[in-house]
């Protein structure tokens, strides 16, 4: 019998193997540094990613190739590479003096990145669901690493049981999806969705509703929310800020494939749902952050709304609204890494006075010469309100835009609407930083991080930068959502 081998290129995943190869290597080298040497094992993660977002950039040449029809190396997916390396590159700066085990926290960091970046390349439901678990399972611990805190176990518990819950909705949606299509190949789905001249059967109308309850417990939609504030509250600060960007990206990366290049035919079936749950996801999010005290949970409430702003340009049903999402997480990477890099910041200098965390202590870290987080923290917070002429105006008009040019104008103004309301807590933060009912006090000698403060400096500049100077991203942006959008 003559057994046939399919060849496999492995260019394609090239991104992900060296991520994965990087983690591998800082597991080993943590099995043989000591002490303080485990430091170092930071730079080897930091030189794995930068390595990663150089092959994703040397790849990008149009031809959008498949590894046997389960992972593409796409515009599109190497565009979502770029966001997650840049997520994970200043998580790991965030944390280079972590006082978690470093072997484990790094290697889990990358693991979960290349689970990311595998859900972005996929192409097929099986795929797809791989992907998720091996991200979800890296972060259900990371998130409960610091083993020093209560609060930490109690976040990943409630983390672990809700998402295993999504996974199933997530899961049973594929199945009767199959059911029905008979491949999991997304582009098989669209086959067979073109095969029926029209009309959506119940069995692929329920599958597709439960593919986007799965996800949107990995984005943060209402009514798939419940377990964001905890989990942002109780994990390490530097997680929380890796996981709030990465795991959303991934998240919208496969709904935005599953919608557009499987049911992209019949946009009917799933526009007015997503314009639904994004007008709830943004009113939700927005209306709870008004009265929340702790920061890390108003950053949370504040995610939150902004994936029901993300949620629009899917909801457009448009390659303008898809460039427009692919353009919003990128400029979203570095405003919300930047801003928890500034809660971590208040943390360390809060010491033993406090946690740190409430919008009040933020004026202990802007006393004593560090004004420079007051400037930092105004950029972040004016960017995510989305007042110009910051990244996250653009990132908003863009989407916003996409909305009204897909007949869903409406939905622009309630994102208008809510992008007002979101302005009163967002000017709060600063106002607590600019002008101080009282100042914590603050342990002396107490200095920030140079890796801390290099991310926050970073992050600041990209959404000063990419708010005057958007053209070389939304140009990739828009290239990205032309790949996938004639797939």
């Amino acid at each position: 019998m003559d057994i046939q081998i399919p060849s496999l290129d492995l260019l394609i995943v090239a991104p992900e193997i060296v991520v994965l190869v990087t983690a591998l290597l800082v597991m080993m080298a943590d099995l043989v540094l000591a002490g303080e040497q485990k430091a170092r094992l930071a730079w080897l993660a930091l030189v794995g990613v930068v390595a990663a977002a150089g092959v994703s950039f040397y790849l990008w040449d149009g031809s959008n190739p498949s590894l046997q029809g389960m992972l593409a190396a796409d515009g599109y997916a190497l565009f979502l590479n770029l966001v997650l390396l840049a997520a994970a590159a200043l998580a790991i700066l965030l944390s280079l003096d972590t006082h978690l085990p470093r072997g484990e926290y790094y290697a889990l960091l990358l693991l979960s990145t290349a689970g990311m970046m595998l859900m972005a390349a996929a192409v097929s439901l099986i795929t797809i669901f791989m992907a998720l678990e091996i991200l979800s399972l890296a972060l259900y611990v990371l998130v409960g690493l610091d083993r020093d805190d209560g609060r930490s176990a109690e976040a990943a518990l409630k983390y672990f049981v809700l998402g295993a819950f999504a996974s199933g909705f997530l899961l049973y949606g594929m199945a009767l999806t199959y059911g029905q299509a008979g491949t999991t190949s997304l582009a098989g789905v669209r086959d067979h969705v073109l095969a029926l001249g029209g009309s959506f059967p119940a069995l692929l109308a329920v599958g597709l509703g439960l593919m986007v309850a799965g996800f949107g417990f990995k984005v943060a939609l209402v009514p798939f929310q419940m377990w964001t504030p905890d989990v942002y509250q109780g994990a390490p600060t530097s997680i929380t800020a890796f996981m709030s960007v990465g795991a959303k990206t991934a998240g919208f990366a496969a709904l935005g494939r599953v919608v557009l290049v499987a049911f992209g035919d019949q946009p009917g079936s799933w526009s007015w749902l997503l314009a639904a749950l994004a007008a709830l996801t943004m009113t939700v999010g927005n209306l709870a952050a008004l009265r929340q005290a702790s920061l890390k949970r108003l950053l949370a409430y504040s995610s939150i709304a902004h994936a029901g702003y993300i949620l629009v340009g899917l909801a457009a049903g448009n390659e303008a609204g898809m460039g427009g999402v692919l353009f919003y997480l990128f400029v979203y990477a570095f405003m919300n890494v930047g801003a928890f890099g500034l809660v971590l910041a208040s943390e360390r200098l809060a010491g033993a006075g406090g946690r740190g965390e409430t919008v009040a202590d933020l004026a202990g870290l802007a006393a004593a010469g560090r004004r420079w987080p007051t400037v930092a923290m105004a950029l972040f917070m004016l960017s995510l309100a989305g007042l110009p002429p910051l990244a996250g105006f653009l990132a908003k008009l863009y989407v916003f835009g996409a909305a009204v040019e897909g007949g869903l104008a409406w939905l622009a103004a309630v994102g208008v609407v809510n992008s007002v309301i979101s302005a009163y807590y967002y000017l709060r933060v600063v106002a607590a930083m600019a002008w101080p009912a009282h100042v914590p006090a603050t342990p002396a000698g107490i200095a920030l991080p140079r890796g801390l403060q290099a991310a926050v400096a970073l992050a600041a500049v990209a959404v000063v930068v990419l708010g005057l100077w958007p053209g070389p991203v939304v140009d990739l942006a828009r290239l990205a959502a032309a790949a996938i959008w004639g797939g």
